[in-house]
């Protein structure tokens, strides 16, 4: 017989079997391609190159970063804020208004821009002696004055407060009383308020006597209704105040809620700059006395019932038994 070959090749070049050990199995290829044995390295793209490995990639910036908005683009909306922002001011804190007459000089000229808090009456705030006040016509006081006509534009800055506004009928002038004082002109002066003469020559219009000797309500002497004020302007002899109405409804005084608020600012023309604050005449001592009364008189009436009360309550202790202790301001009878 002729001898078998060994090791002959079964048609593959493949390396020839050792006797005596198995082939090992090739690994089944994974699912993504990559051998799943345990010499696998890691694929190319995730290996994490050098000491700082945990650092997360930076994402590429984006072509569609949001710009920011023009400026012209974004005018329409900051315009109509302001505007909103100025109604807002206007209606309820500070409002402009223009001097029309001479019958506040020389505190006020005319063309005089004033700021009026509208603020503090939301608060229940009423005027007080010596302030100037802004307050609408309580009937008939501006009879044949000659009214504005405001183009559109000054209409709308009206309107919205950026200017003094033409359609609304309002007068400014000095706070001289408020409700229960007695208010009193005789010869050429002085004001008396509840007996208190005014020391007014800071104020009022220079060669003009505080007090007009006319028959037209240059004298007088009132007592002005609680819920309202007694106003006269600075320039005496040029001013139709509280004095030349008193044959009107109210007797020349004007309601408190007629008044739109303080004016405590001169802020047009800025040579005219200034505050205008109460005149130190208004805070002498005694002036307020007939308003004091009252208050007074109710705290007597309110304290009265009280110790009323305190009296029968120690009363009724006492008639407890011994060990009752009394207090407050009882006695023992």
């Amino acid at each position: 017989m002729g001898d078998v070959a060994v090791g002959a090749r079964s048609g593959h070049e493949g390396p020839e079997e050792q006797p005596g050990h198995s082939a090992d199995p090739a690994p089944a290829p994974a699912a993504d391609g990559m051998s799943t044995g345990p010499d696998t390295a890691a694929p190319e793209e995730t290996r994490v190159p050098g000491p700082q490995g945990d650092e997360p990639p930076k994402p590429p910036k984006s072509a569609k970063d949001k710009k920011p908005k023009s400026f012209w683009k974004e005018l329409p909306l900051l315009i109509g804020i302001a505007l909103i922002l100025a109604l807002v001011i206007k209606t309820f804190l500070v409002q402009a208004f223009s001097i029309p007459s001479d019958s506040m000089q020389n505190t006020l000229q005319q063309g005089d821009r004033v700021l009026v808090d509208k603020l503090t009456p939301w608060f229940g705030s009423e005027p007080e002696r010596g302030e100037v006040v802004v307050f609408k016509d309580p009937g008939h006081w501006l009879d044949g004055e000659p009214t504005p006509d405001p183009n559109a534009v000054q209409k709308v800055l009206g309107w919205i407060g950026l200017m003094p506004s033409a359609d609304e009928k309002d007068l400014i002038k000095r706070v001289i009383a408020v409700g229960g004082d007695t208010v009193e002109c005789k010869g050429t002066g002085p004001v008396k308020v509840n007996g208190k003469a005014l020391n007014e020559k800071n104020y009022v219009f220079e060669g003009n006597t505080p007090c007009t000797v006319d028959d037209q309500g240059g004298q007088f002497k009132i007592t002005v209704p609680k819920g309202k004020i007694w106003v006269m302007g600075d320039h005496r002899q040029n001013s139709l105040d509280s004095r030349y109405h008193q044959n009107q409804p109210g007797g020349g005084a004007v309601p408190v809620d007629n008044v739109v608020g303080r004016a405590f600012v001169i802020a047009w023309p800025p040579t005219r700059w200034g505050t205008l604050p109460v005149p130190d005449t208004f805070d002498q001592p005694g002036i307020s006395q007939a308003m004091s009364a009252a208050p007074a008189a109710l705290g007597l009436a309110g304290a009265v019932p009280i110790v009323l009360w305190r009296r029968r309550r120690a009363a009724g202790r006492l008639d407890s038994g011994p060990g009752t202790r009394v207090s407050g301001g009882g006695t023992a009878g």
